[in-house]
């Protein structure tokens, strides 16, 4: 006799995290893999993903910004810490504030699929809030603003409780094929 749990198996999840990533712009796609490079020196970023001198400094920044990301996993606060927000939250909205800036994620679910990499189950509760302190920033362009603002669902911003499981999938750079040569 089987059991069955109202929890996908491992496997279902895994498939549902690649067909959430699928489902994002090929900038947000090559952004979110970029920006894990970065944040966990997967490999060297500025060759892998620079592809111009402008790419090269943004990337350098994002390594400046991406420095504060072991004191932000070592400090996340439990979600009744309101004594921790200044020096999570304050971080944090810098944090966001930066990607935000580099107009690679449109949305949301990419931003949240990106922290939750980046930061841990643990954060969930902390994304929301910092996605829209970031989104209202008058660094972006209001249309900008607009839509990203937009983007958070009214679950997503009034939660009653998250998921304290990690993310299984973690996309990587993956070198074309010749297909001449593999032949």
């Amino acid at each position: 006799m089987t059991t069955r749990t109202s929890q996908p198996s491992g496997g279902a999840l895994l498939l549902s995290e690649m067909k959430e990533f699928a489902s994002f712009p090929k900038s947000t796609q090559r952004y979110i893999r970029r920006s894990l490079d970065v944040a966990y020196g997967r490999s060297n970023p500025i060759q892998t993903w620079s592809r111009d001198e402008g790419e090269t400094a943004s990337i350098r920044a994002q390594a400046r910004f991406y420095k504060q990301l072991d004191h932000l996993r070592a400090n996340v606060p439990d979600d009744s810490g309101l004594d921790m927000i200044e020096p999570f939250l304050g971080m944090l909205v810098t944090l966001v504030a930066f990607d935000l800036g580099q107009d690679r994620l449109p949305t949301f679910a990419a931003y949240r699929f990106l922290y939750e990499r980046l930061l841990g189950a643990g954060s969930r509760p902390w994304l929301p809030a910092a996605f829209c302190a970031a989104s209202a920033l008058p660094h972006l362009h209001p249309d900008r603003r607009r839509l990203l603002l937009q983007s958070i669902s009214e679950s997503a911003a009034t939660a009653p409780g998250w998921s304290n499981r990690e993310p299984i999938f973690w996309p990587e750079w993956v070198e074309k094929v010749d297909v001449a040569a593999a032949a």
